[in-house]
């Protein structure tokens, strides 16, 4: 048998990735994958794991499959990443290079299909140089394409995808260049057009509100052109209303792409980072002329009638709610505040009404006090902050289910390993045996042998890494009784008297969630011990962050007889670096809410 052993194969990752979802949609990734599996076949190396990141830019080094690659190096369960070049790694030549350089420090060998690996200080330079002109290159051909479409614009091409309701785009036909090229434009689509011109009438006209309105298009059986529930949206509504495409004037260009200041969903990975966008102001829109289905003097009036509407709508005024953005309805909709009558009364309440609307609402949840609410859960929290014996069942409690959990996931990963191990064990017997009666040659034994011997490598490897994982990832930093009840002391100085700003912050920091019905709340999250340990927030454009294990007050500009604004919100001060946090999950309120 000694004939058939072979010299270990070098085990190898492989990362792949696509921009946009119409290369998902041709296989590109595929394509790469073919070229990398062939590459990989060539040089006799084996593929432990292949990452791969579908309609993720290279433009962003935040990815998926590239973080886990990056995890995955310093676990040592393969010896070299794969890539079919350089570019699918980054489109930025610095972010090449942090990354390679960090897989290198890993002792991770980084291999191109197209193209070989810098060596040494002068491959470097060279690879650097071929980068920025490829970054160079790119920029170039960006600007051609917005040039190339502000002249199409300026010509009255309609640049879009989808027309306004009321239109239809009629895509650019014939071959360009040609006598026969004709370019894309907007028909008007005679029944869409119609309830166009019923909708300014009824604003303009009539003076109903935008909420009127849909009543009456769901009365008369009029849906819009794409909704899952088939109503119409006071927002679709609005900015309809708004569109100079009804009067004759497109537009392009009127926006620009940003990253949202405040996303709706705190995501970690967002495939498109500029998901937000910002108006350019109108001298610098591109105009298209189209042709109009209202005119313009009923354009200004329902205009007219929407800026009246607004400036008299009883929701203006600004209420302060703490637990804005945190409190969920039992059905499963958050609660959003509401103040009736000018805000003499402030209440929580599912917005099931308000996405329902104008259809029959599906959760019957009355509405919830919110300065009642307010008030119990920041007494809560605060005593939970200044009571030690609160923190250190909440730690204990928490660190013993999170250990019940690691511990039975290890064991699973490992019993499945040596399961699968005996099991290639089992076959490479039966066909020892079979080469032994000679029931097929060397050379076949050798090709039956081989996938299974490097399965058997794979799992021999992550067995190893699971026996030495499994002790470390049950040892958890927590934090210690001393450093519990210090800053429960700290915490009963600091959290009385604060600002509504001071306390909003705090539960921002602190709480992830709160379920809530006229009954009970619960709410769950917790009190972070590491990294910053004493903060101050101020409204002084003067404020700063204290460093580690020190405190620096800070006075206010408009401060008098030498007095230091007010610590609003605190972590922990602490010596050591390694400190974890107080989870509490979850924290119930029992009391009367509807009043």
């Amino acid at each position: 048998m000694s004939d058939i052993i072979e010299k270990e194969t070098k085990l190898i990752a492989v990362y792949a990735r696509v921009s946009t979802s119409a290369q998902e949609e041709q296989e590109t990734i595929e394509a790469q994958l073919l070229q990398v599996r062939q590459f990989a076949d060539k040089h006799a190396y084996t593929i432990v794991n292949e990452y791969l990141d579908n309609g993720w830019s290279g433009d962003s080094i935040i990815r998926p499959a590239l973080d886990q690659l990056r995890i995955d190096a310093k676990k040592k369960i393969w010896e070299g990443v794969l890539i079919y070049d350089p570019d699918r790694l980054a489109r930025r030549y610095s972010y090449q290079e942090l990354v390679m350089d960090e897989l290198r420090e890993a002792g991770i060998e980084v291999i191109f299909v197209t193209t070989s690996a810098p060596k040494n200080e002068e491959d470097k330079i060279l690879y650097g140089v071929k980068g920025l002109f490829a970054q160079y290159e790119r920029a170039k051909i960006a600007e051609r394409f917005r040039i190339g479409k502000i002249n199409r614009v300026n010509l009255g091409h309609v640049l879009t995808t989808e027309a306004p309701f009321g239109y239809t785009y009629i895509p650019n036909m014939g071959k360009r260049g040609t006598s026969e090229y004709v370019f894309g434009y907007y028909k008007i689509n005679r029944n869409e057009a119609k309830v166009v011109g019923m909708i300014f009438k009824w604003v303009a006209n009539d003076g109903l509100t935008l909420r009127a309105v849909v009543r009456k298009l769901q009365e008369q059986s009029i849906p819009p052109r794409r909704s899952k529930r088939g109503v119409w949206n006071t927002s679709t509504l609005s900015t309809l209303l708004r569109n100079q495409t009804y009067i004759g004037k497109a537009h392009w260009g009127s926006s620009y792409a940003v990253v949202p200041a405040k996303p709706l969903k705190d995501e970690k990975y967002r495939k498109i980072k500029k998901s937000s966008k910002r108006m350019k102001p109108e001298s610098e829109w591109l105009s298209i002329p189209v042709k109009a289905i209202v005119k313009q003097d009923l354009f200004d009036r329902a205009g007219q009638r929407l800026r009246e509407n607004f400036a008299m709508m009883g929701r203006n005024k600004k209420n302060d709610y703490l637990l804005a953005g945190k409190i969920w309805c039992a059905c499963g909709r958050r609660r959003a505040g509401e103040g009736p009558q000018h805000g003499k009364h402030l209440y929580y309440r599912c917005t099931d009404r308000v996405y329902s609307f104008p259809l029959p609402r599906t959760c019957n949840e009355g509405g919830i006090n919110a300065r009642i609410a307010d008030e119990a859960v920041w007494q809560k929290l605060k005593q939970i902050m200044s009571t030690p014996a609160l923190m250190l069942s909440q730690v204990e409690r928490w660190m013993g289910n999170h250990k019940s959990n690691e511990s039975k996931r290890v064991v699973m990963d490992i019993e499945n390993a040596e399961k699968q191990i005996a099991k290639l064990n089992g076959q490479m017997d039966k066909y020892a045996k079979a080469y032994s009666a000679d029931v097929f040659t060397l050379k076949q034994l050798k090709g039956y042998l081989a996938p299974l011997k490097e399965k058997m490598a794979v799992l021999e490897k992550s067995l190893a890494q699971a026996y030495s994982e499994q002790l470390p990832k049950l040892e958890m930093a927590t934090p210690t009784i001393e450093e519990i009840e210090l800053f429960a002391k700290d915490a009963t100085k600091a959290l009385d008297g604060l600002r509504f700003s001071s306390k909003k912050a705090i539960i921002g920091k602190t709480i992830d969630k709160i379920i809530s019905t006229q009954r009970d709340l619960q709410f769950y999250g917790f009190i972070n011990l590491q990294q910053i340990h004493v903060e101050f927030i101020t409204e002084s454009r003067y404020c700063r962050f204290a460093q580690r294990g020190e405190v620096h007050p800070v006075q206010s500009a408009d401060a008098q007889s030498g007095g230091y604004q007010q610590l609003s919100f605190l972590y922990h001060r602490t010596q050591r670096g390694d400190c974890g946090s107080v989870r509490f999950s979850p924290v119930a309120i029992s009391r009367a809410f509807s009043k």
